[in-house]
């Protein structure tokens, strides 16, 4: 029989520090600004696409529904799961994400000059699940490198391998908006982890100049340059500026509070893509400014809780998890939003939680939940801290 003072034993120390979590705070701040984001979101791919398809003007919202829910699963599972079970599968999906990007590559289906969808039943974008699985293997790979991540030999130069050769996979797809997104995840968790500044700033440089030669050497970016140089033609007559300057014509009609919801102009026929790539106008057109700043302020919101996790994570796994996964969705909110803005040269990519896509969406989901759990053991840990003080 064991007395008093003997350990637990390890199946009972794991269901104990499992019951111990239960009881942890949820970070409520986080959970409301993506949930806050993701009612704003069905809403504006109901109203944005009402158009789309005759007499079924709530096609695409009800697709939006369903992948919401499954989103919605997908958060409920990882915010509830120890974030550290995930990390036995780092390698496991940094490889698997890489043969769906090969698959897309050769069995992919190309639309609106990109191959980046795969059908498999329905349409995934395995570019989508790569930034989860990317940043879960560089928070994994990096924290187990420790002080060699300041290194030539064994920190930056394996990191500018890994990280270039999978974004050259996803830049063979067309897919410039993604590969930004990526590389911009790839830096901030090398930068935490410890990377040399001086390193750094000749691979930002050198990858800097690798991607402008991208663009002019390429003829549709060199056009979405120029369209970035002169967004607003007469009567937006210019096809390289067309769609910069619709958006613009959107955002500019809404005035403070909107037409209204469900009265944008530009959505019936005049703004291409209004529920994906440039719901952001269709915000601005129908709740005004004053949509646009709640829509900013929720990322806000979702940046400051997610570096904070990070920064109170328990280990250094789940804080360079929790700032890939951050950066990963600032990013590409930003990205989005300046395309639509005409801030920079226009990509297309989804505004997370808000632009209709089904991959972008369950992923983002899934990927906040792992935020909370992490803000969950940060808490945790704290009490724990205090309470032996």
């Amino acid at each position: 029989m064991l007395s008093a003072e003997a350990p637990l034993d390890p199946l009972g120390e794991r269901l104990s520090r499992l019951a111990w979590l239960r009881r942890q705070r949820v970070d409520y701040l986080l959970l409301a600004a993506t949930l806050g984001l993701l009612l704003l979101g069905l809403l504006m791919v109901y109203s944005a696409s009402q158009f789309i398809i005759s007499g079924a003007p709530a096609y695409w919202f009800e697709r939006q529904l369903l992948w919401a829910t499954l989103g919605l699963i997908a958060l409920i599972v990882t915010a509830r799961v120890d974030y550290h079970h995930w990390r036995r599968f780092a390698v496991a999906a940094l490889g698997g994400g890489v043969i769906l990007l090969l698959l897309t590559l050769r069995l992919g289906v190309a639309a609106y000059g990109a191959q980046r969808w795969l059908q498999i039943g329905v349409s995934v974008q395995p570019s989508e699940f790569m930034k989860l699985a990317f940043a879960l293997y560089l928070a994994d790979w990096l924290a187990r490198k420790g002080d060699d991540t300041r290194t030539l030999l064994y920190g930056l130069a394996p990191f500018a391998l890994l990280t270039g050769l999978l974004l050259t996979f996803i830049l063979l797809q067309n897919d410039l908006g993604t590969s930004l997104i990526i590389a911009i995840l790839a830096v901030a968790v090398f930068f935490t982890a410890g990377a040399n500044p001086l390193h750094l700033a000749g691979a930002l440089l050198a990858g800097g100049a690798l991607y402008l030669a991208i663009i002019y050497e390429t003829g549709f970016r060199r056009a979405r340059l120029d369209a970035f140089l002169h967004p607003l033609p007469p009567g937006c007559a210019a096809a390289n500026s067309y769609q910069i300057c619709q958006g613009l014509i959107s955002l500019g009609s809404g005035g403070l509070f909107g037409r209204g919801l469900g009265e944008s102009i530009q959505k019936a026929g005049y703004l291409p893509n209004p529920f994906t790539d440039s719901i952001f106008a269709v915000i601005g057109e129908e709740l005004g400014l004053l949509g646009c700043l709640t829509i900013l302020a929720l990322f806000a919101v979702l940046a400051i809780q997610g570096y904070r996790a990070g920064r109170r994570a328990p280990d250094t796994f789940g804080a360079l998890l929790a700032c890939g996964i951050t950066t990963w969705l600032i990013a590409q909110a930003a990205i989005n939003i300046g395309s639509v803005a005409a801030a920079i040269p226009f990509t297309g990519v989804p505004l997370p939680f808000v632009s209709f896509g089904g991959s972008s969406l369950v992923t983002s989901l899934a990927a906040v939940g792992v935020l909370l759990n992490i803000a969950r053991q940060g808490s945790a840990e704290r009490q724990a801290r205090h309470t032996a003080d």
